[in-house]
């Protein structure tokens, strides 16, 4: 359909669906997760411009200490061109939403003004809701958002495409880049273009990284011969080893904490560090003893943020990283770039993808954590899912429900993903279910996957004494089930 019928669609929708009908249509996973998102963070349907907008003394700051600000001429000769004869608008944002450097058509900048599409404005989706740029910060990939599938309905006249842009050191989210303009402007290649400037932004950051790390090397690497026989090594400012003397044992990353001289280097050694003009020397004394290996704790089900615990370190896990994991934890043995890539895209994925993101997986969850050639996790590895599978073997239904926080991973549409959540909650419902025990159907009924259950609670209905003050809501709950 045209811009403008999927646009009236897409209203219709949006009315139904924000108007509380009873049987509204359903929008996109994507958006639908994005507008439960920003109503939980308050975020009116009717506001007129984001409520926070810096200053110019804050915003030439932050622009100033970006890193994206070394590659914004690679994006605008990617982008701004095209953009400015497109009618869109070229815009860059840091991690928070915030937008730093806006490029683009005249007639279209005086537009975005309107809706403070500005320069210091925060375009979040805790924020503003639902849109191009927020979006693809909260959920880690490049995404489009089309007229009213934007949750405040001012934006409605907008169409957007948006993709996140990772730091190639540690993993870290740096901002996103994205192309807006208004609704008659909608192009099906808009995502391809932000991908491939968000991509094109990474190698430039990538090359940058490799030169800085020639520069420390070269201007250091006598510091580390000094040494003479004792061993030791050059880090990164960020922590990352790139060279160890004598050939041992190192993981990739090691956490230096600031203002420290001693650090945990992973395998019960203590490490000694320096501070150089550039990064750090650590010195390894005493006997090397056996190495062990990091814990790796993966927390995957219900509604919540995953989340990895490394040796104690909690690191927040977007979505796609979360899919990797869940995979590579249920596998043990490990899988190739392309199992990988079939699992979480079907046919239409690149391995290209999978190794870079499992390149930023690493860097991000440090050294002795993960394996190539397959990928597989190597550290002492456990999850809430696979605890839940291995209670519900051993008929432990309570420990089983004790864990269950809700499906896996429930906003994943990765074909192996699903089939997964799907046989979770298929296992444990029947487990519950063939129990006939009314505690752990009741338990079950409380948790998301439980609560539109008819079966269950018929099953509860039958099964509850009389006198059970529980059987007034689930004789509710059955009728609403029942409507």
């Amino acid at each position: 359909m045209d811009a403008a019928e999927q646009a009236r669609r897409l209203s219709e929708l949006y009315d139904e669906v924000l108007g509380g009908a009873r049987m509204p249509g359903v929008p996109r996973p994507l958006v639908a997760a994005s507008w439960q998102r920003s109503l939980a963070a308050a975020v009116d349907p009717e506001l007129d411009a984001p409520p926070v907008v810096v200053g110019d003394d804050v915003l030439e700051a932050a622009r100033g200490e970006h890193p994206l600000h070394a590659v914004l001429p690679v994006l605008r000769q990617t982008l701004t061109t095209i953009a400015d004869e497109a009618t869109h608008i070229m815009i860059v944002t840091d991690a928070q939403g915030m937008i730093l450097w806006r490029e683009g058509s005249a007639a279209v900048r005086r537009q975005a003004d309107r809706i403070a599409l500005s320069e210091g404005a925060v375009w979040s989706e805790d924020q503003i809701g639902t849109n191009g740029m927020g979006t693809a910060l909260a959920v880690g990939q490049p995404v489009q958002i089309h007229s009213a599938e934007h949750l405040v309905r001012r934006i409605h006249e907008w169409t957007c495409a948006a993709a996140p842009v990772h730091d190639p050191d540690t993993g870290k989210l740096l901002g996103a880049v994205d192309v807006s303009g208004p609704l008659r402007t909608v192009h099906p290649a808009m995502v391809a273009l932000v991908t491939a400037a968000a991509q094109l932004a990474e190698g430039q950051l990538r090359v940058r990284m490799a030169a800085a790390d020639e520069k420390l090397r070269a201007r250091n690497m006598r510091h580390l011969m000094a040494l003479g026989d004792s061993p030791g090594a050059l880090l990164t400012p960020s922590g990352r080893v790139l060279a160890v003397q004598p050939l041992e044992w190192l993981p990739d990353r090691l956490i230096v904490p600031p203002h420290t001289d001693r650090i945990n280097l992973g395998d019960g050694r203590e490490g000694l560090v320096e501070p150089l003009d550039e990064g750090y020397l650590l010195r390894i004394p005493g006997t090397p003893i056996r190495r062990t290996r990091p814990s790796l704790r993966l927390k995957l089900l219900g509604a919540g943020q995953p989340l990895a615990v490394v040796g104690g370190r909690e690191i927040a896990l977007t979505l796609r990283r979360a899919e990797v994991l869940t995979l590579l934890l249920l596998h043990p043995a490990g899988l190739t770039a392309e199992q990988l890539m079939l699992q979480l895209y079907g046919d239409e994925g690149n391995p290209t993808t999978v190794r870079a993101e499992m390149h930023r997986l690493r860097n991000l969850l440090g050294g002795g954590v993960l394996d190539t050639k397959p990928y597989r996790i190597i550290a002492d590895v456990s999850g809430d899912v696979t605890d839940v599978q291995t209670a519900v073997r051993r008929g432990d239904l309570r420990a089983a429900l004790d864990l269950y926080a809700g499906p896996l991973l429930a906003r994943s549409d990765a074909p192996a993903l699903r089939a997964e959540r799907d046989e979770l909650d298929a296992t444990l419902r029947r487990a519950v279910l063939g129990s006939a025990d009314a505690d752990l159907l009741w338990r079950f009924a409380q948790t998301p996957t439980g609560a539109e259950d008819l079966e269950i609670f018929e099953t509860l209905a039958a099964g509850l004494p009389a006198t059970d003050p529980r059987r007034a809501v689930v004789s509710a709950r059955l009728e609403r089930l029942a409507e």
